[in-house]
């Protein structure tokens, strides 16, 4: 019975189904991760067209809350990533987060590349420069973005501009961003989308500035006045270029990208072949022709540079960006020759004048004017001149007088390059104008052209910073040979006047000596009027100075000897009065009207009791 109740007839044999292999409690943590970040990360999945957030922009003002979400989850995403590997590298959960990512990773290129193309005016390289000092603490993962936002909440209500605010904002969610990609592996991408669009800001910045990348071959084709305007552009944009747009760039690279390596190779990329161009272009004109009109705007370009130094070596510091120092160092060399060469031909210049016409009346020279005019605008760039002449020794061609260039004395104030430079060209200035006094006839004439033109050359350095630079000494000396100068045209221009006159006025003197001293003087001195009414004497002291001198000289001897000669009683008593025919008075009145190029008539009064002058 027990046998037959408990027994059934045996079915075939079959092998239980294995049970699943128990999950431990990591894999339990990385498959919860999973899950939860592919909810999030679908969530914003704009492939999706399920998704309610495919045209919402994840990185926005109202979304901060899901933009710490999603990248705590990229987080935990690569967390579970280096689980599976570590543990499984061909699971099927491996390939689900590996696609997850790819997916995560490309949203947060497109709001990358929304984020740089639409904040163009907030991260333009001013705003970015101008509150650099402003920028929140850097960070150095994706962790401390919560704390981003609580530092910028902390600040909202300081005194700071919107665009200041937005700028900062929009630099933050960059790095963030950039932080997060390239954590994740996603280098190339992030970096690749950044240079694209900042080169083309940096480039167009250029353009708007009025940079043109213009080739030797071009420049050394335009017209003198077609380059002036292109170099008058290039200096008014240099200087943005460098403190504002480079410096902002590089403010900027430093900001969104923590790794230097990354910001130098961004920024290198980004602004090496705009910045080339920025300072290739002052090299390339100092290439062309060289003229000594020329000349201030090559020194512009040298000084704008020259100026921009510490910036240029200290924004372009990385080795990848060192052919932007080299192009600025190269441009201001060849500045420097091109300045170097244009003095040297403006000195030959100097000395192949070969003016042949004499200036009326002894005036000014048109070549002393323009020696002086140039180098007194040389001496406005004396600093930078200082540079460029420091290691060019004078080289004299032909010995010279010394006394034209002064004492080698060690105190002599003309010590440095530049003054012996400069004091240099002046004294081949006046060895030419030596020269010119050929082209006179009358002694006196000539010694007037050099009295003129000296002082003219003194005033122009008295007045300038050459006076600084030639020093007190040079200018005492100078004084001094315009009145020899003047003494010797006195003595020469009115040498028969003062023969005329005895000379001893109050001596007793035979009536016929007497007539004829009158006669010769009267003669003497209408000759001296005649010839001398159109010189002139430009420079106002000079003039009262020579004019007063010549009084002195002459006018006290004549009135004694009209005193004692040439009163009435005397006259009627020897000889007609038209033999006394001037007045002391007369002789200052005629005097007086001297060097100003423009006397009545260059004549006297033949017939006038007292010598007046006609009219």
């Amino acid at each position: 019975m027990r046998t037959v109740f408990f027994k059934s007839p045996s079915p075939a044999r079959t092998t239980p189904p294995p049970s699943p292999p128990r999950q431990t409690f990591s894999e339990s943590l990385m498959d919860e991760d999973i899950e939860v970040a592919q909810s999030i990360i679908t969530k914003w999945d704009s492939s999706d067209s399920s998704s309610y957030c495919n045209i919402d922009y994840l990185f926005s003002q109202e979304n901060r809350h899901e933009v710490k979400q999603y990248l705590n989850s990229i987080k935990h995403l690569q967390r579970a990533m280096q689980y599976f590997v570590s543990e499984n590298p061909v699971a099927e959960k491996l390939v689900r987060a590996q696609n997850l990512m790819q997916t995560a990773m490309k949203r947060l290129q497109k709001e990358f590349y929304r984020i740089l193309k639409s904040n163009r005016d907030h991260l333009d390289p001013e705003s970015v420069s101008s509150h650099s000092s402003r920028a929140s603490p850097s960070r150095s993962s994706t962790s401390d973005f919560e704390d981003e936002f609580e530092y910028e909440s902390r600040h909202e209500n300081e005194t700071i501009s919107e665009m200041e605010r937005a700028s900062t904002a929009a630099m933050a969610d960059l790095r963030t961003i950039a932080d997060c990609m390239i954590s994740a592996g996603y280098t190339k991408e992030c970096v690749k989308i950044y240079k694209i669009i900042r080169k083309s800001i940096i480039d167009e910045a250029l353009y708007h500035l009025g940079v043109e990348r213009l080739t030797l071959s071009q420049l050394q084709k335009m017209d003198w006045e077609v380059l002036e305007i292109n170099i008058k552009s290039w200096l008014n944009a240099v200087k943005v270029a460098v403190k504002t747009l480079f410096y902002g760039e590089r403010i900027l690279c430093d900001q969104v990208f923590s790794a230097s390596s990354l910001r130098e190779s961004c920024f290198s990329e980004i602004s090496r072949d705009g910045a080339v161009a920025l300072f290739g272009f002052p090299e390339n004109v100092a290439k062309c022709k060289k003229t000594p009109d020329k000349m201030f705007c090559i020194l512009d370009l040298y000084e704008a540079i020259s100026d921009l130094w510490p910036e240029i070596e200290s924004i372009f510091i990385f080795e990848s960006t060192s052919a932007v120092r080299r192009t600025a160092v190269d441009s201001l060399v060849k500045l420097g020759e091109a300045v170097r060469a244009m003095i040297t031909e403006f000195e030959t210049a100097i000395q192949k004048d070969t003016s042949k016409s004499p200036v009326p009346g002894g005036g000014i020279h048109p070549l002393t004017r323009y020696v002086m005019n140039y180098i007194t605008f040389l001496t406005d760039y004396s600093g930078i001149l200082s540079d460029i002449v420091a290691d060019w020794p004078l080289t004299v061609p032909s010995p010279l007088p010394e006394s034209y260039f002064g004492s080698p004395d060690a105190n002599e104030s003309i010590n440095s390059p530049v003054s012996v430079r400069l004091a240099w060209l002046i004294l081949v200035t006046l060895c030419k104008l030596d020269g010119k006094v050929e082209l006179y006839k009358d002694v006196g004439l000539s010694y007037l052209f050099l009295a003129n033109n000296l002082q003219y050359i003194v005033r122009k350095v008295r007045k300038s910073n050459l006076r600084f630079l030639l020093g007190d000494d040079w200018v005492a000396k100078h004084e001094a040979k315009v009145q020899q100068y003047a003494a010797n045209y006195e003595r020469m221009g009115w040498s028969k006047v003062l023969a005329s006159l005895p000379e001893d006025p109050t001596a007793s003197i035979p009536v016929d000596l007497v007539k004829d001293h009158f006669i010769r003087f009267n003669a003497a001195f209408e000759e001296t009027y005649k010839k001398q009414s159109s010189w002139i004497i430009p420079e106002a002291k000079l003039r009262e100075r020579i004019k007063v001198s010549l009084e002195k000289r002459i006018v006290p001897v004549y009135e004694e000897f009209y005193d004692n000669y040439g009163g009435v009683g005397l006259r009627k008593q020897t000889w007609n009065e038209s033999i006394v025919r001037f007045a002391p008075e007369d002789l200052r009145n005629y005097m007086s009207d001297l060097f100003n190029g423009s006397c009545s008539s260059g004549s006297v009064s033949s017939n006038s009791s007292h010598g007046g002058r006609s009219h």
